[in-house]
């Protein structure tokens, strides 16, 4: 091997170890953790923006069927204030018309009827 050649082989020796560590310097750059959760972030962002706008056209097609959803989910998270307002007025107009053997009372008596003697 000539000399020209050895110096060759250094120079593109150098050449590689120069792009190798610009390589890993850039890599190390983008695992920091600073730079992984900003790309993190950037991507829920991206994905959130996306799930809203398919979210919004949904409704806009179905209004109605959101609606009762929405509803039904509403109900279902309230539903044990709506079971002690529903309780207490029952209460109420339990206490108003009096007890059971006081609405028996008030409640039409079925006619007797007579039978008749077969001769």
């Amino acid at each position: 091997m000539s000399l020209a050649e050895i110096e060759q082989a250094q120079r593109a020796a150098r050449l590689a170890r120069a792009r190798f560590e610009a390589t890993l310097a850039a890599t190390q750059d983008r695992l920091r953790p600073a730079n992984l959760a900003n790309e993190a972030w950037d991507g829920v962002k991206e994905k959130s923006a996306s799930v809203a706008e398919d979210a919004v056209d949904a409704v806009k097609q179905r209004p109605g069927t959101v609606g009762a959803v929405l509803g039904a989910i509403a109900l279902f998270l309230a539903r044990k204030p709506v079971a002690r307002a529903v309780g207490g007025v029952i209460s109420r107009v339990r206490n108003e018309i009096g007890s059971e053997d006081e609405l028996a009372a008030l409640e039409p008596q079925p006619a007797k009827t007579r039978r008749r003697r077969s001769s």
